[in-house]
């Protein structure tokens, strides 16, 4: 494992506008989680309690770089591109604490909210089948004359699925504007990259697709917006799907049931180093895009709003029972 830390690059393509939103969305994001992980120990936030601490750049660069008629397949670890998506905080809220009124109407907790008013598509609990999924919207807005770039996520562990095969290989083929973010979190749950893989890199397998590959620093937010960006064009262009590894670390368990105590502790100590968030904003005070004082107002703001948004929709009522018996078929 290297032990340098990279310098985080400063993107021609990106405005001062963007990198204020870039943090802004990041911040909303950490400080998310960490609302998460509060409601979690207190028994609040109902099923598992995903942590994307460590994924914040890769989830808002990523989601940025999509235009307003383009779609979006997040997973758990990317309630980032939720927020550059335009998703409201109360909505969210809402279906973490399970309350009536939910985009689940509270039957599903903190994993398979969407939203097709936003353009954003929830995830599939066997999460390789996502990647057809959205090769499939894709297909169907070809045949109906649309130009609709989608874009999902697998993580180091999901990238071993058939579904992952078969949806790159179909999509190649067919030449579809997919995007495919890998975020490489060195471990799926307990399992580390070197038993999960033979390839040097998981964007290797594009070669073999015959589709756009490349491996970058996840936690470089104008990288992986100016790396993604770039996906889109091709996509538009007709050239097909890319792949797009990112590298990155789960800085926390699998989900806040798991203390994640197989990860060697010099390990999230060098990753605490390349921090998204921390570095992110002292890019930005470096490069005079904000100073440290607006950065704290932002911060102080986007918790506020947090608090708002519990207080609002911790006393809203649980759904009723018979919920739960909505779209399930039976005899």
């Amino acid at each position: 494992m290297s032990t340098s830390i990279p310098s985080l690059i400063t993107s021609s393509s990106v405005k001062k506008e963007q990198r204020i939103s870039f943090l802004q969305y990041m911040l909303m994001a950490r400080e998310f989680d960490l609302a998460m992980q509060r409601l979690n120990r207190q028994g609040r936030a109902f099923g598992g309690v995903y942590s994307q601490t460590g994924n914040e750049a890769t989830s808002v660069g990523s989601a940025s770089a999509l235009g307003p008629n383009d779609v979006l397949f997040p997973m758990h670890r990317n309630i980032g591109g939720h927020f550059v998506f335009g998703q409201d905080l109360d909505v969210l809220m809402k279906a973490f604490l399970a309350r009536d009124g939910s985009l689940m109407r509270g039957t599903d907790g903190t994993g398979h909210y969407a939203d097709p008013s936003k353009r954003i598509y929830g995830n599939i609990s066997h999460l390789g089948a996502m990647i057809p999924v959205a090769a499939g919207f894709t297909m169907a807005s070809k045949l109906r004359g649309e130009m609709c770039v989608a874009m999902t996520y697998i993580g180091d562990g999901g990238s071993q699925t058939g579904e992952f095969h078969e949806a790159m290989n179909f999509a190649s083929v067919q030449k579809l504007p997919l995007i495919l973010i890998i975020e490489n979190n060195q471990y799926a749950y307990s399992s580390p990259n070197s038993i999960e893989f033979a390839c040097e890199q998981l964007s290797d397998r594009a070669k073999g697709y015959g589709c756009h590959g490349i491996t970058i620093d996840g936690t470089d937010v104008e990288l992986v917006y100016e790396t993604t960006l770039k996906a889109v064009q091709r996509a538009r262009n007709g050239e097909g799907p890319t792949i797009i590894e990112t590298i990155t670390m789960r800085m926390r368990g699998h989900a806040e049931h798991d203390d994640f105590s197989y990860v060697p502790k010099d390990v999230l100590a060098h990753w605490q180093q390349l921090d998204p968030v921390d570095r992110y904003i002292n890019h930005c005070i470096a490069k005079r895009v904000l100073t440290k004082a607006e950065i704290d107002a932002m911060r102080e703001k986007i918790i506020q709003d947090m608090r708002n948004a519990i207080d609002l929709v911790i006393d809203l009522p649980f759904p009723s029972p018979e919920e739960a018996f909505r779209n399930v078929f039976m005899d």
